[in-house]
């Protein structure tokens, strides 16, 4: 049975693997060398987590996940809005830490399902919150159709940012600017 973790020295092992996902090396971490780094036996990591990605989604779902703090004001403007969000979180996950990130939670998902589902959650509940707010005012303004699904919406624009972030590129200007006008299109009332 394994002993009560340390609370320091498990803070430690999640941070070096936090600095490691950053510095975009996730796929260089060794537990020999979390372990180095924690200053904790490999025996203790192993008896804490059982694997590599197991340790990486813990310490994502604890710690900052770059990209999960875009904010954008919402204005009268809705094509300025989305442009503005998509900009943002276009750029968030097209920089080197949020490629780390986008491939990490790649390897956490395909290793452990119900893992991969929460940080996908934490990552797109303020994205849901966001859009559904924006989708909202929009039908009260009579700007949106209102049949139109924010959850739906919102997923369209994560999966784009999220291909940008898989591939290492921020959407050009002139990607973003057909996809909100192409959207629009699709949910103007």
């Amino acid at each position: 049975m394994p002993r009560p973790r340390s609370e320091a020295a498990r803070r430690s092992v999640l941070d070096a693997m936090r600095t490691a996902v950053v510095a975009g090396a996730y796929e260089a971490v060794t537990i020999e060398g979390l372990a180095e780094s924690a200053g904790v036996a490999k025996q203790t990591i192993y008896r804490w987590w059982p694997s590599k990605a197991a340790i990486l989604g813990e310490a994502l779902l604890e710690g900052d996940l770059p990209g999960a703090d875009v904010e954008v004001p919402i204005t009268d403007d809705i094509r300025a809005d989305l442009h503005a969000w998509f900009s943002a979180m276009s750029a968030g996950l097209g920089s080197p830490e949020g490629t780390a990130l986008a491939r990490a939670l790649i390897a956490v998902t395909a290793t452990d399902h119900e893992l991969g589902l929460a940080l996908n959650e934490r990552l797109a509940a303020p994205i849901r919150a966001w859009v559904a707010e924006r989708i909202d005012r929009g039908q009260s303004a009579d700007e949106i159709r209102p049949d139109v699904d924010a959850d739906a919406i919102a997923d369209q624009l994560i999966a784009m940012a999220s291909y940008a972030a898989l591939i290492g590129q921020p959407l050009s200007e002139d990607r973003i600017d057909e996809t909100v006008t192409r959207l629009l299109r699709g949910i103007a009332a």
